[in-house]
């Protein structure tokens, strides 16, 4: 007799052991999910548990207080993002003026009888109130984008996007010696994409072409919605080419260049959906940018 009440002992304290282990798994399941739902949405609420277990509940409280505090901090960050883009778009708007009126005055000047050192000195101040006026121009419209954010998909195909955009800057190309490769598939690439975003991330990685480009252009695009850019870039390493979406990270030192192209060209693409990124290998850059289908195809 005693050794069935043994058994019968063995397997309560086993059956019970196997409960809490589940009841432990439903509740690390629940804390889980609530990280994730937590981590992408911020929201008010906290992580709760269906268990009564103290360990499980403590750890849910623990992460509740760590939820608090990445709360508080991601709100201070978007505050501070959203100041320094209004500041930002304020600066960018105030320098329009002087700057049309600079340019205004040089014209005006340049008209008279000037020795060719003074003309050579306007030339020169010109280039400069030009460079000043695009990196204007470029950060007015980066800070209107990262303010406004509100885009109109409608059906685009890609392949006439690619080619609309690549005879717009054929001229650009050609005088730099790169002569494009362009392959398109014959049937259309139809996505949910905004006009206007889609052509100015297009636009964007081309110049970023003409910045990094030895000579060379391959431009592809995939019946998946994949379009590749690559180009020769002796220049460039893999920890630049890591930082080329960062804003105003910019490898060269030129006047002219914002380093907010592919930064503005990122943010568009992620807008629209799609993702983008680059690689390099073998002094071969490729910029790629994926389009997925809508969800019923």
């Amino acid at each position: 007799m005693l050794p069935w009440l043994l058994v019968l002992a063995l397997l309560l304290i086993i059956l019970v052991l196997w409960i809490k282990m589940r009841l432990l798994q439903q509740a690390f399941d629940e804390i889980r999910d609530g990280l994730d739902e937590h981590i992408k949405i911020d929201t008010n609420t906290l992580l709760s548990i269906s268990t009564r277990d103290p360990h499980a509940r403590r750890l849910a409280s623990s992460l509740n207080r760590q939820l608090q505090q990445l709360r508080s901090i991601r709100r201070r960050y978007q505050t501070g993002d959203r100041e320094l883009m209004d500041a930002v778009t304020n600066i960018s708007h105030d320098l329009r003026t002087p700057l049309t009126a600079i340019r205004g005055y040089l014209d005006l000047i340049s008209r008279d009888d000037l020795t060719p050192e003074v003309q050579r000195y306007l030339t020169l101040i010109g280039g400069r109130v030009d460079a000043m006026t695009q990196l204007t121009e470029e950060l007015f419209r980066y800070s209107v984008l990262q303010s406004t954010g509100e885009l109109t998909p409608e059906p685009i195909d890609l392949r006439a996007a690619v080619e609309e955009a690549a005879a717009g800057f054929y001229s650009a190309l050609t005088s730099r010696g790169i002569t494009p490769e362009i392959s398109l598939p014959e049937a259309p690439v139809i996505r949910q994409l905004d006009r206007g975003a889609t052509s100015r991330v297009l636009e964007n990685i081309l110049n970023n072409a003409l910045k990094y480009s030895a000579g060379d252009l391959q431009i592809v695009l995939e019946t998946t919605g994949e379009l590749r850019f690559s180009n020769t870039a002796p220049d460039l390493d893999e920890v630049s080419v890591g930082r080329l979406f960062d804003r105003f990270y910019s490898v060269e030192t030129a006047h002219r260049s914002t380093g907010l192209g592919l930064a503005i060209a990122k943010a568009l693409v992620e807008q629209m959906g799609g993702s983008i990124g680059a690689a390099y290998q073998g002094n071969i850059l490729t910029v790629w940018v994926r389009f997925a289908p809508p969800q019923d195809e």
